[in-house]
This record gives structure tokens, sequence and C-alpha cells, in this order.
């Protein structure tokens, strides 16, 4: 079975993403903070972060740093989804190690098909 880590703050968006990724078969893990979900993606070794940039505690910026800069935890792809869709924030979190980059609000199949050819299921 896939696993997720999923570091997303807003409980509404995150149990909506988490529903339709289980009806897919896989595994989630969800972190409402950036310090949470950096120490689950180390626990869990998902095969997929979806992370968030605007979260409490410390920012997607900061999470996707910390995990693409960690001997544990570099491997693992990284899906960065937020509302911060301007240039800069895309090419920050391109610098901070992001595989691809989700504009928030985002089309639910379309998000679907892009984390499932992420985790080649």
């Amino acid at each position: 079975m896939k696993k997720v880590v999923l570091i997303e703050d807003s409980k509404t968006l995150a149990g909506a993403l988490k529903g339709a990724l289980e009806i897919e078969g896989v595994s989630v893990v969800w972190a409402p903070d950036g310090v949470q979900g950096v120490a689950a993606a180390k626990r869990e070794k998902p095969d997929l972060v979806l992370l968030d940039l605007m979260l409490p505690k410390l920012s997607g910026f900061e999470v996707c740093k910390l995990l693409k800069t960690d001997n544990a935890t570099w491997r693992i792809p990284v899906i960065i989804m937020s509302t911060l869709v301007d240039e800069e924030s895309r090419l920050r979190a391109q610098e901070a190690g992001a595989d691809y980059f989700i504009p928030k609000p985002y089309d639910l199949p379309a998000t679907m098909a892009e984390i499932k050819k992420h985790l080649k299921i």
C-alpha cells in the first residue's frame, strides 16, 4: 500500500483529500503543522509528501528544505499545494526542493491524477 504524509493546516481540505486518497487505497498520515509534518515524514517514510506552504510553526518552504536536506527523507517526492501562486513563491518552492506545484483551490480530479502519477498507481 502506498503511503502519503499530508501536511495541511486546514482540517476541511485535509479531510477531503485524505478521503479521496483512501478511496484509491492510499494510506494517509495527516499533520496539521510543519513541525508535526517533518516528524511524520521522518517516522513514516512515505512514498509522497503533500505540503501546504502557509503552515503554523514551520512554513512549507522550511519543511520542504528540511526534508530535502535530510539523508532519511531527501528522496521522498514533495508536491506543494498552495494559494501562494505568485512567481516568487513558486521559485522559492522549487529552490527548497519541491518536485511539483499544484495551485489552490485545486481541481480534485486533476490533483488526484497528478498524485497518482507521482505514486505510480
